[in-house]
């Protein structure tokens, strides 16, 4: 009877562990289901946010709403696209929220309208400030040689003033660089003594900065062999000459 008892013991033992491991191998697979539907669930209420951008405000809650998810308006700025109209957004399109998250706008002021100043007739540096007060900036500046008119004198503005400015804030000007200073010919100074240069050159309103004695057997002693500028050269009244002269 001991015996049999002992035997029967052992075997309950090894029942009891059958089924404790075979209730552990259901729960971990009960478990593995649970986080497995959990994923599909959670992925199942995740949306690809759609792209707003251009998009009329009203326009852009309706295509966020159709996908249950919500419009907030972050911002508001001046752009080139009318007033009312989504200019960026946060998250980006394409990627992937979960459902009724916000997603953020930014919405365009439309263009700003600027009143231009009169710019025409006074200095670069006061139409540069005049640009800067009226939150302006200076565009292209082109200049031209006109004769009667002082330097750095704005002669034209685009665009013109008292327009409104629908667009780029910047203002291209045209500046006057004043007259020409008057340009000549260099004239040919090789062969001619230096008792002859000096009417030569005042003549060409020039004048002479520097004479180098050279050594010479072509030359006869005292006439000009080399000069700077060379000859034919376009120069402006009072250029300053060298010369090199045969010893």
């Amino acid at each position: 009877m001991l015996k049999g008892s002992r035997m029967s013991f052992a075997e309950r033992l090894r029942w009891f562990a059958r089924m404790a491991l075979l209730v552990f191998i259901l729960a971990a697979a009960a478990f593995l289901s649970a986080v497995t539907a959990m994923r599909f669930a959670i992925q199942g209420h995740e949306v690809e946010v759609p792209n707003l951008g251009g998009k009329k405000a009203g326009d852009a809650q309706a295509a966020l709403a159709a996908l249950r998810l919500g419009l907030k308006i972050a911002d508001r700025v001046y752009s080139e696209l009318p007033v009312d109209h989504v200019v960026r957004q946060s998250p980006p399109a394409g990627a992937r929220v979960k459902v009724a998250q916000r997603v953020h706008v930014v919405l365009s002021l439309g263009r700003q309208q600027v009143s231009i100043p009169a710019l025409e007739g006074k200095s670069l540096r006061a139409a540069r400030i005049e640009l800067l007060r009226a939150s302006l900036q200076v565009g292209e500046i082109s200049s031209c040689y006109l004769p009667g008119q002082g330097q750095e004198l704005v002669l034209q503005q685009n665009p013109p003033a008292r327009a409104t400015d629908a667009g780029s804030p910047r203002v291209n000007l045209l500046v006057s660089l004043g007259p020409r200073e008057p340009a000549y010919v260099m004239p040919d100074l090789v062969g001619l003594t230096l008792t002859e240069v000096p009417v030569r050159l005042s003549a060409a309103g020039l004048r002479l900065a520097k004479i180098t004695a050279v050594p010479s057997t072509e030359s006869p002693r005292s006439t000009v062999v080399a000069q700077v500028p060379p000859r034919g050269a376009r120069i402006l009244a009072g250029t300053a000459v060298e010369l090199q002269v045969a010893e």
